[in-house]
């Protein structure tokens, strides 16, 4: 199977690239390094360097035999887009390339327009490729469960079936996003909503919440092969930023009350149901959804779990409410369905102790290259 990656140099795109690699499907990654230059730009590098997308392909061939085909680009001009897809013939799409962060499309003015511009434009050019060059392409995008926010009322997988006045027709579930980061994946939606009915594009929407974790089954293979790992406010997630924060003595930020709750999930589980979606095709003109989540904590629950294991290893881990610099609500209902991942086969790795030391033993490597100052910024909206 021709499996092209687009966002193939980031933390996830990289380790599915060599996981889908190492089961011989024919891999391409294509990525215009936005990542990379925004962390940059905003003095919040990763805690460890990583080579280049071109070296890290000729290392991974160097080490398991096997190849990655690299392209260098952005998806967002649509002449390099559609030539790769001419080129390449993909018979799946998987749609990482987009800005991640929440925190960074409320920054200001300009990082609002970069993420509202990347985001809708790489989706929108994704559409017209396929629907130009390979009809048939299965498109495989990463979502968020952040599209949902925190209604009063069970979460369904991305559809809800109402009955008004006497008549019954089946919706997207009601979405209300948190960020600007947030809209611009229910605005994915919505688009290649629309290209499928329009055009009858095969489309799997993958609602993921936030991930963690440092290793797949191929980053361990060589140090040069890791995956990019963030621990600032800007483009961390909470799990891996609170693990660095204990480490390196700041006490872990709970904003608020800390009752926030989301799904979580491992990324090695991530490239798990990215495989299952992709082995589990959409029909043309169909929209699947999936909820990719495997267990759900609050922002508590998560500092609490991560301070006990710091402690057992010798940090003085503490937790600090501070003020919540973000419109959200601290203390609400939250009781998402993630039932259809499992169904395709999906066996989780769950946050336990063991998983978290893990995760300590390797950010300890590292210690004295935590920078205090990239932790928190107080980024409010």
């Amino acid at each position: 199977m021709r499996v092209l990656i687009l966002g193939g140099d980031g933390y996830l795109g990289w380790p599915t690239a060599m996981a889908f690699s190492k089961k011989i499907y024919d891999v391409m990654v294509v990525d215009n390094y936005l990542r990379r230059d925004l962390s940059r730009k905003h003095d919040v590098e990763p805690l460890w360097s990583v080579p280049n997308l071109l070296e890290r392909v000729r290392i991974w061939q160097e080490l398991a035999g096997q190849t990655i085909h690299a392209r260098i680009g952005d998806c967002c001009e649509y002449p390099f887009l559609s030539a790769i897809f001419k080129e390449f013939q993909p018979e799946v799409v998987i749609h990482y390339a987009e800005q991640p962060s929440a925190p960074y499309s409320m920054l200001n003015h300009e990082s609002a327009r970069i993420t509202l511009n990347n985001n809708l434009q790489s989706t929108l050019n994704i559409a017209w490729a396929i629907h130009e060059h390979v009809p048939d392409c299965h498109i495989v995008k990463l979502g968020t469960m952040g599209v949902y926010g925190t209604p009063n009322i069970d979460i369904e997988e991305g559809w809800i079936d109402i009955e008004h006045k006497g008549r019954k027709d089946r919706f997207l579930f009601p979405r209300q996003a948190s960020s600007l980061y947030h809209t611009t994946k229910i605005q994915d939606t919505d688009m290649l909503w629309f290209y499928t009915r329009t055009w009858g594009l095969r489309v799997t929407d993958l609602q993921q919440g936030p991930v963690y974790g440092l290793e797949t089954n191929e980053t361990v293979l060589d140090e040069r092969l890791g995956t990019i790992f963030n621990y600032d406010e800007l483009f961390g997630t909470v799990i891996n930023r609170f693990v660095v924060q204990a480490i390196a003595g700041h006490p872990l930020t709970v904003y608020g009350k800390g009752g926030q709750t989301r799904g979580y999930i491992n990324i090695k589980d991530t490239i798990a149901c990215v495989e299952l979606a992709m082995l589990n095709p959409s029909a043309a003109g169909e929209l699947n959804i999936y909820n990719q989540v495997t267990e759900t904590f609050s922002v508590n629950q998560l500092a609490e779990r991560v301070v006990k294991v710091g402690n057992e290893r010798g940090h003085a881990a503490q937790i600090k409410s501070i003020e919540n610099p973000r419109v959200e609500k601290e203390e609400h209902y939250y009781n998402p369905t993630y039932s259809g991942l499992k169904d395709l086969g999906l066996e989780p790795h769950y946050l336990t102790d063991e998983v978290l030391n893990r995760m300590f033993e390797v950010v300890e490597k590292y210690q004295h290259d935590i920078q205090q100052h990239k932790i928190f910024r107080g980024i409010k909206w």
